[in-house]
């Protein structure tokens, strides 16, 4: 275990998705790639800021019921936003899932064979598949009572869960242990494949709007800090390294870079985690507008029962708590109010306006602990909406008591890394379409075997593809 915590390499997930991770045994001999797709809702569809609210609203009435915190919806209007997913195989043979990518939730889970209500076609294109654990030689449905399951029994015997939504919707699942088939391209550009058994939910039943077909994937790949996340999972064995980074593409078709390991580049800022937390919860201490700070008690940021500030890639807008929301929207219109006539849409502050927005509205800067701020552009935090009148641009953040959640919305074209081995988030301006460096830590120990130093001599390249753009990306080293 101690080799590990030292020599880690990166393990690349870039646009598109085929999830990869490797055995210890090649786990300095080969890079894992992952592709990222952001999958926008299909053209002639209505979707607005009323209904990507109402798709958060429905995620956020469960992110602190202390149970199983899983995702369900994440798209988003037809002209910026769509899921970020990943494809995942699981199962032997393998069968490829299109599984969201949420920062917020810990446990992957897909739908089940057996599923009652799971929806069987998908607004996004998308082919959907549902696990049958018949058919794979290596699964095994966790049983009850056992030590492993942390929830309820079902009348068969099985390790259960149920979760009742705000919405109405619910769903309920078994949890499931099967290998997850992990494909890796190795230093020298040959594909292999290994794999890994992980505990993850199948899904058998969904009720109320987890059945709607207009947002379906096939589920949700969790990356929280709870034991059931498939990175604790992996991490713990040494399969994986306790650091994964994300960079979401914001324009065009999307699509990014998703490296389970760190992605270094200069520039980046870091801001602890609040410890003992579920959540990528931080020290949020102020906001600025033009470089002026809002008049704002910084206790309003932190965190407490309901309370918080954290960042969720499952969570398609950005949403700021009460106090600050109000001091924030007199903020911006009044730098705007010469230039833009503010309107109130779907309950949302927007703006009219014909001449550019990055000319008109202001930079906003979230400053964090330790001295890092995240720097929002205006295209970082408006949303334009035509569905009514056009040349009309919405601010994407809402209110919301309690909470201050950076979702997708503020979180694109940045590289984000969550450091779980030193309690930390970092981030920085990026082109995730662009190729990424890969850090691969130096030696601290003067002992270590003959592999370590193989891995230390080779030199590392990887190619990427990005099905959505047809082009190719390469890793470097650092």
């Amino acid at each position: 275990m101690g080799a590990y915590r030292y020599y880690w390499m990166g393990f690349l997930f870039t646009a598109a998705v085929i999830l990869s991770a490797v055995s210890p045994a090649a786990a300095y001999l080969a890079t894992t790639v992952l592709h990222l797709e952001r999958t926008p809702l299909p053209l002639g569809s209505s979707a607005g800021l009323k209904q990507l609210r109402a798709q958060d609203r429905a995620r956020h009435a469960r992110i602190f019921d202390g149970v199983a915190n899983f995702s369900v919806y994440g798209s988003a209007d037809t002209l910026l936003y769509g899921i970020y997913y990943t494809k995942v195989k699981l199962g032997s043979p393998p069968q490829e899932f299109s599984l969201q990518i949420d920062t917020g939730s810990d446990l992957l889970w897909v739908n089940a064979k057996s599923c009652a209500n799971c929806p069987r076609s998908s607004s996004f294109g998308i082919g959907l598949s549902y696990y049958d654990a018949a058919a794979s030689s290596t699964a095994k449905v966790v049983p009850c009572p056992d030590k492993t399951c942390p929830n309820r029994c079902t009348k068969n015997g099985q390790c259960g869960y149920t979760i009742n939504y705000e919405d109405d919707g619910v769903t309920n699942g078994v949890y499931v242990v099967d290998r997850v088939n992990l494909d890796f391209i190795r230093p020298d550009s040959t594909i292999a494949t290994s794999s890994a058994a992980i505990a993850f939910g199948a899904s058998t039943y969904l009720s109320g709007a987890l059945g709607d077909s207009a947002l379906a994937v096939d589920g949700i790949f969790g990356l929280g800090q709870g034991p059931l996340s498939a990175i604790s999972q992996l991490s713990s064995r040494g399969i994986v390294p306790p650091v994964f980074s994300l960079c979401l593409k914001g324009e065009g078709l999307g699509g990014g870079t998703f490296v389970l390991g760190e992605i270094a580049e200069p520039g980046m800022v870091y801001t602890p985690l609040v410890p003992a937390q579920p959540h990528y919860n931080l020290y949020l201490q102020s906001i600025a507008v033009n470089g002026e700070l809002l008049p704002v008690d910084p206790a309003v940021f932190a965190t407490s029962t309901g309370r918080g500030t954290f960042v969720d890639s499952g969570t398609t807008l950005a949403y700021l708590v009460d106090e600050a929301y109000e001091p924030f929207i007199r903020a911006v219109t009044a730098v705007v109010s010469p230039s833009a006539t503010p309107k109130i849409s779907e309950g949302h502050q927007c703006y009219l306006l014909s001449s550019s927005v990055s000319q008109v509205f202001p930079v906003v800067s979230f400053n964090f602990a330790n001295g890092a701020s995240l720097v929002l552009k205006p295209a970082d935090y408006l949303y334009q909406s035509v569905r009514y009148v056009s040349g009309m641009w919405c601010i994407g953040i809402v209110k919301k008591p309690g909470m201050t959640i950076l979702g997708d919305l503020v979180l694109k074209d940045k590289i984000f890394v969550y450091d779980l081995v030193h309690r930390q988030i970092g981030w920085t301006n990026y082109n995730c379409l662009n190729a990424v460096n890969v850090s691969v830590p130096k030696q601290r120990s003067s002992s270590c075997s003959s592999r370590d130093m193989l891995l230390m001599s080779l030199p590392l390249a990887i190619t990427a593809l990005f099905l959505q753009i047809s082009s190719v990306i390469g890793i470097k080293t650092m």
